[in-house]
């Protein structure tokens, strides 16, 4: 079964979230898993369960509630996002293991640019020391994913200072720039994407 890849470029959060939910209600055994690539315009997105005192600041920046995982995060360009909507059912995936998988390609991903980086069994999430570096959030539904994972590559972190980031308190953040490397986010999506596809079966 191939893996379609699309790049998506700066997109409007709403829209590729309403997409990817089109895309999997439409989806069936047949059709080919796809990776979405995108960056989006400064966006608070809540999950399924959170809740909304994590955000401890109102701004300007919108707060959409959404229906992955997880807490709240922010999300903003010069942060790569990668959608994965993968039938998991196919790929004889638990949601574990996808997390895993994603959490594997960011950590591989930063090997390459000298940034150790790891998870830690109670966060979902990818960590350079104690500052979080990546994020993972899914949803599944008919068998498939949707959602995926943030990686912070140049971008303005001071919106994460108005939120418990991931719903944990004084949660610090960092990035690839922190580290003195530059890379366009697109760029830095081949080298995940690739982990990506290298991990799950087809």
């Amino acid at each position: 079964m191939t893996l379609a890849i699309r790049n998506l470029g700066l997109q409007p959060y709403e829209g590729v979230w309403r997409d990817m939910q089109t895309f999997t209600q439409q989806r069936d055994t047949h059709t080919p898993d796809e990776l979405w690539i995108v960056e989006h315009p400064p966006v608070y997105t809540l999950g399924l369960n959170g809740k909304r005192e994590h955000l401890l600041q109102a701004s300007d920046i919108p707060v959409v509630q959404t229906d992955r995982g997880g807490q709240i995060t922010y999300h903003g360009p010069g942060q790569l996002v990668l959608y994965t909507l993968l039938d998991i059912k196919r790929l004889n995936l638990g949601i574990r293991a996808m997390v895993t998988t994603l959490e594997q390609a960011i950590i591989e991903t930063l090997a390459q640019y000298g940034i150790r980086a790891s998870s830690q069994a109670d966060k979902p999430g990818v960590y350079v020391a104690d500052k979080k570096i990546g994020s993972i959030g899914l949803r599944v539904k008919k068998n498939c994913s949707y959602h995926g994972l943030s990686l912070n590559n140049h971008m303005d972190l001071r919106p994460f200072d108005r939120i418990n980031t991931c719903g944990y308190a004084d949660m610090q953040v960092t990035q690839l720039a922190d580290f003195g490397i530059e890379i366009e986010t697109s760029e830095l999506a081949v080298p995940v994407a690739h982990a990506i596809t290298q991990a799950i079966p087809r």
